[in-house]
């Protein structure tokens, strides 16, 4: 039986499902982490015959990833990553979004990319 999502916790599934739109086939993956990421993941299961491969910014993410036998590439081994995925920690009134600030951080900061797609709710 599927749990009653709250209304924010409905939106952030709603940012992640549209975020899998992003996905091409044979595309390499980078995969954020955080409770909005876990639903893209979570939708992952349903697109992972397009995917070469994701490149997890964390190790709970990784561990994430495995589990759907989602195969994982070092992001040393990426000259390019296509698409990266996360959610934004906080907006303000200006538009100005703050990311990270957990243990990922330095890892996110790190994947190089040329489409950035933030999941993001209102």
């Amino acid at each position: 039986m599927k749990t009653v999502l709250s209304n924010q916790e409905s939106l952030k599934e709603a940012a992640a499902y549209a975020a899998l739109d992003y996905i091409e086939h044979g595309m390499i993956v980078g995969v954020g982490s955080g409770s909005t990421v876990n639903y893209f993941i979570e939708g992952l299961r349903k697109v992972k015959n397009k995917i070469e491969a994701c490149v997890a910014s964390s190790d709970e993410t990784a561990k994430k990833l495995k589990a759907l036998a989602i195969p994982l590439i070092d992001l040393n081994a990426v000259n390019d990553l296509p698409l990266y995925v996360d959610g934004a920690d906080e907006i303000d009134p200006y538009k100005q979004m703050i990311k990270g600030g957990g243990g990922a951080l330095t890892r996110e900061k790190n994947h190089r990319n040329r489409r950035f797609s933030i999941c993001l709710y209102h």
